[in-house]
């Protein structure tokens, strides 16, 4: 595989360069957060079959930024990533729910999958509610736990390995 040069150069001041830089990022963390928020909506129906997924106020852009930090690295950086989802009800049952190609003119270079868990609490939190409010939801509801596990996968090797 040939690497090319980039025809298009550009300079940036100094003190501007990091700024920038931290502007990238923070752009690229919001757009991914967006686009797990899109997967998880499309999940709802179609592979958890509930009417509600609450998720705590703070996840997506934690999930996102942790992402970004592990593509750092990388030799294509985000673009070389599919990220696959998996929705952890209990131990024993962990079911995918999304795959993400971050970049489909790109071969992935590396995996990632997130679990996210069920919150323990929700099932207690479930049985105070009014069962005029259970109604309201199809399918009930399912609370997303703070906590979460990322795994990768390298689909390459380096020479230094």
């Amino acid at each position: 595989m040939e690497i090319l040069p980039c025809p298009v150069s550009a300079t940036f001041p100094a003190f501007a360069r990091g700024l920038k830089e931290e502007m990238v990022a923070g752009t690229c963390e919001v757009a991914l957060a967006r686009r797990l928020e899109t997967e998880l909506r499309a999940a709802k129906s179609a592979q958890l079959s509930c009417g509600e997924v609450l998720l705590p106020a703070n996840l997506l852009p934690r999930i996102a930024s942790q992402v970004l930090s592990l593509a750092e690295v990388e030799p294509c950086g985000l673009r070389g990533c599919t990220l696959y989802i998996d929705f952890a009800a209990s131990d024993a049952d962990v079911r995918r729910i999304a795959e993400i190609k971050c970049d489909n003119n790109t071969v992935s270079t590396f995996e990632l999958t997130l679990t996210l868990k069920q919150d323990p609490r929700s099932s207690s939190w479930h049985n105070i509610l009014p069962q005029f409010l259970k109604n309201l939801t199809k399918g009930g509801t399912i609370m997303i736990s703070h906590e979460f596990d990322i795994t990768k996968k390298k689909l390459y090797r380096s020479y230094l390995e």
